[in-house]
């Protein structure tokens, strides 16, 4: 097992550092020091190393959009109504950087620091861990909040995201990774003859903002179901006359014995990448809107060029108490994690 460092730019004036770990079997991870994000997940293939990730050898192509490629979220994922809740009894406003909302944990949340970084291993994983203390003074949520994001990959070529986070004041934290993926090979521009199944019968209903209304939707019969495997060009296909034009939407999902809630495959490279989770959400978000500003390793910016697969707890969940409880209490400590299993 090997760790090797670069700088990879720099962002408002301070260095950012891409880390990569590889295993004994020449696979290996890249992630930067800025929001935790993961650049590259490259396995073995035919013709040498596939990236799984969609990902740019420039940090600009990053930070000039707004679909936070690779970064890691927080300290909630998804959109909270008006950039309000109540905790406690007590009224809180932060950022609302989309429109009247609050998006991805506001604009300084944990998709737009710079993280302190170690690395560690034992006989058969490497980690690296990374360090944040967020408080009401960064991004206007409660509590001073020591955070740790971790990625362990191991010899079994799984990657596991490990967040854990604690804090002196009753906060929220629902944190998720939004990695883009494309499983197909280099010259592939697109995630159209990939399959996805999803262990969910259920999706949230969004208003115009894509705020959730509270209200549950069935997925049979919808493009929606995806309880078998489904072709993301079929699927795709039944929501043209939508204002996305594709998915940006969250999955009600049932994790098995085992914590898995989805499959992603390309039956042309036969890769498939099996996602865990223990929360009851998954973002399918296919890319719809990307446009020519950026450029990627699969080519400039274009629809459906990846699919970012996003598991968390269900989104606004202080403003809907059924979808589960994203409050971290004063001196608790929570963890979550994800798990990403690749076949190659």
């Amino acid at each position: 097992m090997n760790v090797s460092k670069k700088q990879f730019g720099t962002f408002n004036n301070q260095p950012v550092e891409e880390i990569t770990l590889t295993n004994d079997n020449n696979v290996s991870i890249s992630v930067l020091t800025f929001a935790g994000l993961w650049r590259a997940f490259n396995v073995p293939g035919k013709n040498g190393q596939v990236n799984l990730l969609l990902n740019s050898e420039n940090l600009e192509n990053y930070t000039n959009n707004p679909f936070f490629i690779g970064r890691i979220i927080g300290r909630i994922g998804g959109r909270l109504k008006d950039g309000q809740f109540n905790l406690n009894g007590t009224d809180y406003q932060v950022d609302q950087n989309e429109g009247n909302n609050s998006l991805h944990g506001g604009s300084n949340g944990f998709a737009n620091q710079i993280w302190d970084a170690k690395t560690s291993q034992t006989s058969d994983s490497i980690t690296l861990t990374l360090t944040k203390t967020f408080s009401p003074e960064v991004d206007k949520f409660p509590g001073k909040m020591p955070t740790t994001v971790s990625y362990t990959l191991s010899n079994d070529n799984s990657v596991t995201l490990h967040f854990e986070a604690t804090t002196d004041e009753d906060t929220l934290f629902n944190p998720t990774s939004h990695a883009y993926w494309n499983l197909a090979d280099a010259q592939t521009d697109n995630i159209l003859n990939h399959t996805l199944q999803a262990n969910s019968d259920q999706h949230l209903e969004f208003d115009a903002e894509k705020i959730p209304t509270g209200n549950l939707l069935a997925n049979i019969g919808t493009p929606f179901d995806f309880s078998k495997p489904v072709l993301l060009k079929d699927a795709i296909g039944q929501m043209a006359n939508t204002t996305e034009k594709g998915f940006d939407d969250l999955l009600v999902v049932k994790p098995d014995a085992d914590n898995l809630i989805a499959t992603l495959s390309d039956s042309d490279s036969k890769r498939s990448l099996k996602i865990y989770s223990s929360r009851n959400g998954l973002v399918v978000f296919t890319a719809n809107s990307f446009d020519k500003n950026s450029t990627y390793n699969r080519g400039v910016g274009h629809p459906y060029e990846a699919v970012a697969l996003e598991a968390q707890t269900l989104s606004d969940t202080p403003h809907h108490p059924s979808f589960g409880d994203v409050t971290l209490h004063k001196n608790e400590t929570k963890s979550y994690e994800i798990k990403l299993v690749p076949e190659f």
